[in-house]
């Protein structure tokens, strides 16, 4: 038969356990920092940028930065480990929103990004590590 106090420190164990557990899994659920991103267009065109990300409570600010050309993200939040924001961009003279949405994962984002440009909307994938 187990003693009282052997299942006392038993649960207390457990619970200690769970709080370290709780407390790693949201830790590593971190935006800040920068981050390699990589993404195929849906017509094949390969895309790498750097991304610098601040979460701020709830808020997320940052940069995408391409080919030394840099543009603020817009409407960032930093919510349940997922990013969400914009970027804004012209081409042609038209302007076009890319709306990036992401799971942050220890040192890695996955996610989609939503375009509409000329009528037409695409949705692909992307990813990012996290710059060391």
């Amino acid at each position: 038969m187990i003693r009282r106090t052997t299942l006392l420190k038993l649960s207390f164990a457990a619970a200690l356990a769970l709080v370290a557990l709780t407390s790693t899994s949201s830790a590593a659920a971190d935006p800040n920092g920068n981050w390699k991103v990589a993404f195929t267009t849906p017509n094949g065109q390969e895309i790498e940028l750097l991304l610098t990300l601040k979460a701020d409570g709830d808020k997320l600010t940052g940069k995408v930065t391409r080919n030394d050309r840099s543009t603020d993200i817009t409407d960032g939040t930093f919510k349940n480990d997922e990013v969400s924001f914009n970027v804004v961009r012209e081409r042609d003279g038209q302007k076009f929103t890319s709306k990036y949405q992401g799971k942050v994962e220890a040192d890695s984002i996955k996610g989609k990004i939503e375009v509409e440009f000329g009528g037409d909307s695409l949705s692909f994938d992307w990813g990012a590590t996290r710059e060391k």
